[in-house]
C-alpha cells in the first residue's frame, strides 16, 4: 500500500487522540472502583431445584444412570 496519499497527524488530531485515550482510561478506573466497591464480594447462591422451577425443567438427579 502507497503511503503518498496518507496525510500526518495534525496537532487537533494527536489532541483528539489523547483526549480519547484519557476518557477511556478514566471510565475503565471508575468502572473497576465501582467493581471492587459493590460487585467484588457478592455472591449467589445457586439451587437446582429453584432453577428448574423457573425455567420449567425437570431436575435429575446428579450421576444417576439414563
Amino acid at each position: 500500500m502507497s503511503r503518498a496519499n496518507a496525510c500526518p497527524m495534525t496537532i487537533s488530531d494527536k489532541r483528539l487522540r489523547r483526549h480519547l485515550l484519557t476518557a477511556v482510561l478514566i471510565k475503565l478506573v471508575v468502572l473497576t472502583v465501582l467493581w471492587w466497591l459493590f460487585i467484588k464480594d457478592s455472591r449467589v447462591s445457586v439451587d437446582s431445584n429453584t432453577i428448574s422451577d423457573r425455567f420449567g425443567v425437570p431436575t435429575s438427579a446428579q450421576g444417576a444412570s439414563k
